[in-house]
């Protein structure tokens, strides 16, 4: 093939990546929250949450869970989450909206800054099972960057830049017990948990606001 005819089919193929919005891997980045809207979301309580100014967060009178309407099994979440004072909240993945507290995954989000020693309810937290390993939350009212890795057994967060959880759901052999011999709240081993499910996010009576939430399946 001449080199002309090379180049072009390169520039086609780079074209059509840029059309598609697909990577090379021919995975998707999905923006979850655009900003504008919230098409790719139901919620459990309607009105509770709300599209302003580019971010999404509780309305006047909010409540309960904000769920996407597709479902996930392996994928990176990258979002932005800002938390009032004493906020508790969480970012749940491969969870039944009909069964949150018991029928998925929560990493935690909590106003938990300049806290020494982190457990299993502090920021960052694989929900009752793990703790974070550091503590780089920020304080109440800044932008605060998150990143989870879900894919497989594997469970990764990354906040603010810092590695602070990596897990192995296969670990968790037992029901109400994690490796360490503590208890935790799951009724099912977590190795047992559904690979797929609901990515949610939690009012739980304190304001928290995210956006630049993207999905991007692997």
């Amino acid at each position: 093939m001449k080199k002309r005819s090379i180049n072009w089919v390169l520039a086609l193929v780079a074209s059509l990546i840029c059309i598609t919005g697909h990577t090379a891997d021919g995975k998707k980045a999905i923006k979850l929250f655009d900003g504008k809207d919230l098409k790719n979301w139901t919620q459990q309580k309607p009105g509770a949450w709300e599209a302003k100014d580019g971010v999404l967060g509780p309305s006047a009178k909010p409540g309960g869970y904000i769920w996407s309407k597709a479902n996930y099994d392996n994928f990176e979440l990258a979002l932005d989450f800002k938390m009032s004072k004493r906020c508790n909240s969480g970012v749940f993945f491969r969870t039944d909206p009909k069964n949150a507290v018991q029928g998925g995954f929560e990493i935690q989000i909590f106003d938990s800054h300049g806290k020494a020693k982190v457990g299993k309810h502090d920021c960052g937290a694989l929900y009752d099972a793990l703790a974070p390993s550091s503590n780089p939350t920020k304080p109440a009212g800044e932008w605060n960057h998150m990143k989870l890795t879900i894919n497989g057994a594997s469970v990764k967060v990354v906040l603010n830049g810092k590695q602070i959880v990596v897990a192995d759901l296969d670990q968790w052999t037992t029901g109400r017990k994690n490796p360490d011999g503590s208890r935790n709240k799951f009724r099912t081993a977590l190795k047992d948990m559904p690979r797929t499910g609901s990515i949610g996010l939690q009012y739980h009576g304190h304001p928290v606001w995210f956006k630049n939430i993207v999905v991007k399946p692997l």
